[in-house]
């Protein structure tokens, strides 16, 4: 038996202001499609950012990582891909693969990592909280 494997996929419009001059994607504009991906897993799953604000939690990045591939032009769409990588620390952690949509092409791939401080205080969260146990335990059940 082996733990569930946690993915989703999301699709994103290029628009006008996520390309350079030279009419592709801004490398900056990538982490906006990681985020963008990161909430809509968040919809797919039950757990949003909100939800984790109503546990008292804040869950800032404290590392992004992006690998570029070949370029995204303005007018196509990006597929971006997310694997959640369970890990036995207080932290979250994906991992990214976007793609062309006009041919598959792999454009980026990339990984954040996020960490439980407390909302109030901003302590930094070393144990997992529970909640987030219980989400883990819910979605990573063994098949």
């Amino acid at each position: 038996m082996s733990k569930k494997k946690l993915t989703h996929k999301t699709e994103i419009r290029v628009r006008f202001n996520d390309a350079d001059p030279l009419a592709i994607v801004w490398h900056g504009n990538y982490v906006q499609y990681m985020e963008d991906a990161r909430e809509s897993f968040g919809e797919a799953y039950g757990f949003r950012y909100l939800d984790v604000h109503g546990e008292d939690y804040v869950i800032p990045l404290v590392n992004v990582n992006v690998d570029y591939k070949v370029p995204i032009r303005y007018g196509e769409k990006a597929i971006v891909e997310i694997d959640f990588i369970d890990s036995p620390a207080a932290k979250i952690i994906f991992d990214y693969r976007i793609y062309r949509s006009s041919d598959g092409l792999l454009a980026a791939t990339g990984q954040t990592t996020q960490v439980f401080l407390h909302k109030e205080t901003l302590e930094l969260q070393l144990i997992i909280p529970e909640f987030y146990a219980k989400w883990k335990g819910k979605h990573l059940a063994e098949d």
